[in-house]
């Protein structure tokens, strides 16, 4: 039955593998610092990203795929076109009861519909696979393209708050969203995203 079937721990998720109709999501290795660096590397990127910092080293992309495979308060996925790093998606744990997705997209990448692609086949697997009832993001007032991919994506507007940014060394407003389960169940139908275990 299926309430037999054990929710993934976060560990065992982080090793699937998302297929969308143009992208593939996989978790990070460390054979994949010199494009995270590279594609991370740019201020519009870190400006609208609250936890990158910029620069953004080598070291940085290292310290994150090590952190990932070691703590279990994030499910992270490189985003990835004809075998090609375009950015990363994820799902930030550390309040287990309202996890929260986060994105970014190299600025080459920008515009061609890639964020949203990314961002409905992580929000599919982490209402697949995790019990949970509320999925949260936001994105700076200032950044009206991420406030439309979470729009797409069935997010509704929960309200504006206060984050800091790492990059910008201060905090700046934020237009907070949330996702319900039910919503995304009446949405489910927008993609046809696949998942194979590697």
């Amino acid at each position: 039955m299926l309430q037999d079937i054990p929710t993934p721990t976060l560990r065992e998720a982080s090793r699937c593998v998302l297929e969308t109709e143009r992208l593939l999501l996989r978790r990070p290795t460390l054979a994949d610092v010199k494009a995270i660096a590279r594609l991370a590397n740019d201020r519009r990127i870190a400006e609208n990203t609250r936890r990158l910092p910029h620069p953004y080293l080598q070291d940085h992309a290292v310290d994150f795929v090590r952190g990932i495979a070691n703590r279990q308060q994030e499910t992270a996925f490189l985003i990835e076109q004809n075998h090609t790093p375009i950015g990363m998606v994820g799902v930030d744990w550390r309040e287990p009861a309202q996890p929260e997705l986060g994105y970014w997209l190299g600025v080459e990448y920008w515009g061609q519909g890639f964020a949203t692609e990314a961002a409905r086949a992580a929000i599919d697997f982490t209402f697949e696979e995790f019990d949970i009832d509320i999925l949260k993001s936001g994105a700076r007032v200032a950044n009206p393209a991420s406030r439309n991919v979470l729009e797409k994506c069935g997010f509704q507007w929960n309200g504006v708050e206060l984050h800091r940014f790492q990059a910008l060394g201060s905090s700046t407003p934020v237009d907070t969203f949330r996702l319900t389960r039910g919503i995304w169940a009446s949405l489910k139908r927008w993609s046809h995203s696949t998942r194979r275990a590697r």
